[in-house]
Order: C-alpha cells, then structure tokens, then sequence
C-alpha cells in the first residue's frame, strides 16, 4: 500500500479530525429530514411552497431582490457570467488566475459558453484595484472570490473590495462575488452578508461547504437577473424534477451552522498557532481570515506522510487525510474548521502538536 494511501486509511481510524463537520454520510441528510412532517409537498420543476420560501429566505438574508436555487455552484455561476455577458454584449470576462471557472471546471465555461476569461493578477497573491484599473481589455463582468481559496484563503481589506466595486459601476462593468465561503468571512469583515453583497451585482454562495448540507447553491440578484437564470437553469438541465433534499439540508444547517461562523473564525485561528508552533509548519495566512487556511511542511510528502500516519495510530486525532506536494522538499493541505474542532479534548490536541513537533524535528 501507498503511503498517501497508508495515511488515508490511518486518518479515517482516528477517533477526532480538527477539520470540518464530520463524515458526510447519509447521516447528514436524515438529521435534516427527521423533524419534517412526511406529507409536505416537495418542489416541482423549481415551484412550491419548499423552494420558494427558501429562497425569499436566502435573498433577504443577503440583500437582494431575488434569489434562485441551483443543484450547483460551477451550473449558477456560469450562468451568471453568460447573463452579464449577452447584457453587454461582450464575450470577456475577468478572474483571478486560480479561480474555480479557470482550474477546476474542464474550461466549461469557454466550451458552453464560448466566453474568454481575463486573468487578473499573479496567482500567488490577491487582486487588487490597480489589477482592474490597468486591464487593457475591455469586459462584461469581473468575478471576486471571497476568500481566495487557492492561495490559503487569505482576504482583500474591506476598502479594496469597496474601491473596486465603485469603478466597476463607474466603468459599466458587472462585478460578481464568487461568495463560496461567504458566511465564513463575516466574522473577519464584521458585516452582514447584505452589507457585503451590496457591493456586487450577483451574488452565489454555497451550502455544502462551511454550512455542511448536502449540496446546492443561491444565485441571487435583481429581479431581471434572476428570471434570466432561471431560463439557463432550465437550459442547463437544472430543474430537476425535485431538488427538495438539497433544499431541506441546505435550510436545516444553515440555521444550525450560520450563527457559528464566529466560533469557527476563532477556532482556526488557534488551530493554525498549534500549527506554527511545530518545527518546519507554517500557515497561509499566518493568522486565519476565515475558519480555512492552508498549513504548509517545508518537507516532503514522502517525509510527511509516515509521520502524520504514525501520530494518528498513537493519538486517535487526525489533521488530514492527504498532502498536495507543492515542490519536491514542500508539501500542504487544506483546514476547514467545522462543528468537529469543539469536540476535540483540548490536552489531547495540544499532545498532538508536541508529539508532531518533535517527529518533525528528528526527521
């Protein structure tokens, strides 16, 4: 057996994990059903009581006219760049170089839609106004994301993002917030996720993520976007005949989960000093933003892998199930704090940091 595989294994034994909400297993849908009453209609085709309200529920929350609930984020936002787009005319939109569009959709957003992505700014760091302000192209929209997963989800200041917003509506141009992990940087920006949102024309935010539903995602804005959208959710083969299960899960943890994005914000940023107090760990950022970061070895995976698998056999807590090599003496993973952090005894965890300390320093 692998050693990646070796440390999967040994990271599904562990009695404790420090990321996430736990296993997404079946579990995870009947919590959210068990309280419904069985012969409550489901939606049909993306009309009904259960959706409908959902998503008055979710445009309200975030300041908008109106809102519309997809099956997935990668169908809403490329649907919300393709509205923008034929509005102007335009087939240029831009992004971060490490957007989700860019490197984890099989460039669908070119082979649907025929639409050319601008990249702004080097992938290693943030963009900022000067970044838009200097495009040489002319564009429909620009996509934000908040935070920026990639590169350890680090986050802009709240004056660039009000800087950049104001010269997009100077300039005409639509700005859409990629708002994946938006109910977890609220915390950090202290505002309300309307305050947020007000800045951006679209709007998606996701809800199996820091909420830990099942699957699904909001698209929202103004009423002539929203209509719009749902014309291409249609063309999309997004009106499933019944997208209830999604919609039960995705209600049912938002209202468990949204009032503790504090806690969350909090936890990470004392997970992430365990973290840099071993021998060859640091984090990006150094100081979390959100409840993610990424924790980086300046050694290898070959290196790390036996020693994470070790520490998880004589501690029963895990730290990841994985390493990405980043180079051939770095490697990472990412951390998402959820509902899990809190259950982990707090002398168990801090053994855990010095056993893995000193394994790192004899290695």
């Amino acid at each position: 057996m692998s050693e990646a595989k070796l440390l999967f294994e040994a990271f599904k034994e562990t009695k404790y994990q420090v990321s996430g909400h736990g296993k997404r297993d079946i579990q995870v849908l009947k919590n959210a059903l068990q309280n419904l009453d069985g012969k409550q209609e489901s939606d049909i085709y993306g009309n009904g009581p259960i959706i409908e309200e959902f998503q008055t529920k979710m445009a309200e929350y975030l300041g908008k006219e109106k809102a519309v609930f997809f099956p997935s984020g990668t169908m809403a936002q490329q649907i919300a760049l393709r509205i923008w787009c034929d509005d102007r005319g335009s087939k240029k939109v831009a992004y971060h170089p490490l957007c989700h569009l860019e490197i984890h959709e099989e460039v669908g957003l070119k082979e649907l839609h025929h639409i050319q992505s601008i990249l702004l700014a080097d992938k290693d760091r943030l963009i900022e106004l000067e970044d838009v302000s200097n495009m040489d192209e002319e564009v429909a929209c620009i996509l934000l994301e908040l935070p920026q997963r990639e590169i350890g989800g680090q986050l802009p200041d709240y004056a660039t993002i009000e800087s950049i917003s104001m010269y997009c509506r100077n300039q005409g141009i639509r700005l859409h917030l990629d708002g994946a992990r938006l109910f977890e940087i609220l915390p950090y920006y202290e505002k309300t996720a309307a305050e947020v949102c007000s800045l951006f024309d679209s709007v998606y935010v996701s809800f199996y993520k820091g909420i830990g539903g099942v699957a699904g995602a909001i698209l929202a804005g103004d009423k002539v976007f929203t209509d719009k959208s749902k014309i291409w959710k249609r063309r999309h083969g997004g009106d499933l005949i019944s997208l209830y299960p999604y919609i039960v899960s995705a209600n049912y943890y938002f209202d468990e989960n949204e009032q503790r994005m504090n806690q969350f914000y909090y936890d990470a940023i004392e997970l992430a000093l365990y973290f840099n107090s071993c021998d060859s760990v640091s984090t990006i950022p150094l100081v979390p933003v959100s409840n993610m970061f990424h924790v980086h070895f300046q050694a290898s995976r070959e290196e790390v892998e036996p020693i994470l698998a070790e520490l998880y056999k004589e501690t029963s807590i895990g730290l990841t199930g994985y390493l990405k090599e980043m180079t051939q003496k770095s490697c990472s993973f990412e951390v998402n704090v959820g509902n899990q952090y809190a259950r982990l005894p707090k002398e168990k965890l801090k053994r855990v940091f010095q056993l893995l300390d000193k394994k790192l320093r004899k290695s």
